[in-house]
């Protein structure tokens, strides 16, 4: 088991509090511990099964161990992190059928949430959306999976946040954020799903911007979901694979 763990016991003395800030940022340094981990997480450097040690990540993170201990407590809460008595709190792997629901639901609802917004998308967004597009395509190069995660969220925004169907729209904000709870940041696992996805955005902006009728564009959206969906069950069935030929 890889050792990167967190015994969630002790309190360091020096601590007066969760509530400490980061100087300059406002921001507090749990949040900022939460982030730091979290992003660590989705890049794979704490993989499924690790267990995350307060004093080891504090002293990464160069700060006390009470505002890691306050990230873990987050990240369990959002069952990214599990706690056993005995063994502390480690990291929890994606369930591929949990993902796998989550991915289809989110593709039917954003297909459609995309289609119903893209007569109202005007070129200044759709030129938006290209330039998120661009610096995505920038990182296939050196491939940083947490940040391409980021844009592919943004570049999607830009696309079903403008119509008026409220109830629509908050699905679609469920999907994404269940998918933060599993912390799907699908491309570290997928890497190579990475070049066709910034391909498939093209598409996307093409039809939008010739004004092609709602069936292809939501098609299009929802094709689009659904091949990262099966990219990523097709990295699972082929570990699961290799894992069953390697105990033979």
């Amino acid at each position: 088991m890889t050792t990167i763990t967190a015994d969630t016991a002790g309190r360091d003395p020096g601590d007066r509090g969760t509530g400490d800030q980061d100087a300059g940022t406002g921001s507090s340094k749990a949040d900022l511990a939460y982030q730091r981990i979290l992003s660590g997480i989705n890049a794979g450097r704490y993989a499924p099964g690790a267990r995350l040690v307060l004093a080891q990540l504090a002293a990464e993170l160069e700060m006390s161990v009470v505002p890691v201990r306050e990230a873990i407590r987050r990240l369990q809460s959002e069952s990214v992190v599990a706690y056993t008595r005995n063994v502390g709190a480690t990291v929890i792997g994606i369930d591929p059928e949990i993902y796998h629901d989550t991915m289809e639901t989110l593709a039917l609802v954003e297909g459609y949430s995309t289609a119903l917004c893209a007569p109202l998308i005007t070129p200044e967004e759709i030129e938006r959306a290209r330039a998120i597009n661009e610096r995505m395509r920038g990182l296939l190069a050196d491939f940083n999976a947490v940040e391409f995660t980021r844009l592919n969220k943004e570049f999607h925004s830009v696309l079903f946040e403008h119509h008026q169907n409220s109830h629509i729209l908050d699905l679609v904000h469920r999907g994404w954020a269940r998918l933060a709870a599993l912390r799907s940041s699908t491309f570290a696992y997928v890497p190579h799903r990475a070049d066709r996805s910034v391909a498939e955005h093209d598409h996307l902006l093409d039809l939008i911007a010739a004004g092609a009728e709602f069936g292809a564009v939501e098609q299009a959206a929802r094709h689009h979901r659904l091949n990262t969906l099966n990219a990523y069950l097709d990295h699972v069935a082929a570990s699961s694979g290799d894992a069953d030929s390697s105990s033979v």
